[in-house]
Formats: C-alpha cells, structure tokens, sequence
C-alpha cells in the first residue's frame, strides 16, 4: 500500500512538472509575443496610450497561448466542449490581462510614473503574478479531464477513497453476513 501510494504520488509530481514546463514553454514565447508587441507599440503607434498597448500585446499573446496550450500542454484533458474551454480560457486571460494592464494602470494614473520602461516592467511584474494565475486555472478550470482518463493514472482516486477490505479469510464470492455489535451501554441482550 505504501509502495503503491508512493509511486503513484511520483507519477502525479512528474506528470505535474512535465506540465509546469510546457507550460513554461508556451508561456515563454507569449511572453516575448506580449513585451515584444507592447514595447513596440508604447515606443511607436500608441506612445501616449501605455496600459492600450500593454492590452493589445497581452490579447495577441492570448490568442497564441490558447492554441500553444490546447494542442501541446494540456492536450490529454482538452475539454470536448470546445466552445465552453474556448470561453473560460478567454474568462481567465480576461482576469490576466486585467492583472499585467492593471500594474501598468496603477504605475502610471496611482504612483505618476511617465517613464516608459518603468510602465513596460510594471507591466511585466502583472504578468508574473498572471502567470501564476492562469497556471492554476487553466489546470483545474480549463483543460480539466480527469486522471483517472490516463491509463498510468487510471486508479489515483482509489488511493484517496476508503474501500472496505474483505476479510483476511474471506471465500472470494461468498457474502458474509454483518454481525450486529453490542453497545455497552444498553443493558440486556441486543442483536
């Protein structure tokens, strides 16, 4: 029981970090996708529209993330509504966006920063903490097939569920019936 429950916390910490690095992976390159694009646009077409920008960079890189994440990451728990994940994955990068735009929001009208590197790592900064966000709810909101779908995976849930266990001298496909138990407290006979 030890050995199995051991092994199979293994499985789940390596399926785990096998899915943190994807996801890594993908979050890297939208990550260039979203402060190559925004840089580019606060130093170019929207140089007095910062959080603008910051959205625009974030939206494209969402885009990008989605089809990085459905077809690569988290491909074995692709939800069979694709409408439904399409959406909720939009929800949660709503929520992303408003984190990364909202830090570059909050440095310029709350703290008076104009410096535009100053704007773009405040950007930065709301991406990190997004990030960590958007890890959790992607795993447990959007791309949420079970486990148990995974062959390797197959019998996790009986590790975390009571079952009861037969009885050590039990003749397999005989029931036994239950003896009722005496309460101590109850005088007389009982059962």
């Amino acid at each position: 029981m030890i050995t199995t429950l051991t092994e199979r916390m293994r499985g789940l910490a390596s399926l785990f970090w096998r899915e943190v690095a994807k996801f890594g992976a993908v979050g890297g390159v939208a990550f260039v996708i979203d402060n190559g694009l925004t840089y580019y646009l606060m130093h170019g077409p929207m140089t007095d529209s910062e959080a603008k920008a910051r959205f625009v960079g974030a939206s494209v890189a969402t885009v990008f993330s989605w089809i990085a994440n459905r077809f690569w990451t988290f491909r074995h728990r692709r939800q069979d509504n694709v409408v439904r994940e399409f959406l909720m994955f939009i929800l949660i990068n709503g929520i992303g966006i408003g984190i990364s735009t909202g830090f570059t929001a909050l440095a310029k009208y709350s703290f008076g920063i104009t410096d535009k590197n100053m704007l773009f790592l405040a950007g930065v900064v709301g991406i990190l903490v997004a990030t960590v966000v958007r890890f959790f709810a992607y795993r447990f909101l959007v791309f949420n097939k079970e486990l148990d779908e995974e062959p390797e995976f197959s019998h996790d849930h009986e590790i975390i569920e009571r079952h009861p266990h037969p009885h050590p001298h039990a003749v397999p496909g005989v029931r036994v019936p239950e003896q009722p138990v005496k309460d101590p407290e109850l005088p007389g006979p009982q059962g």
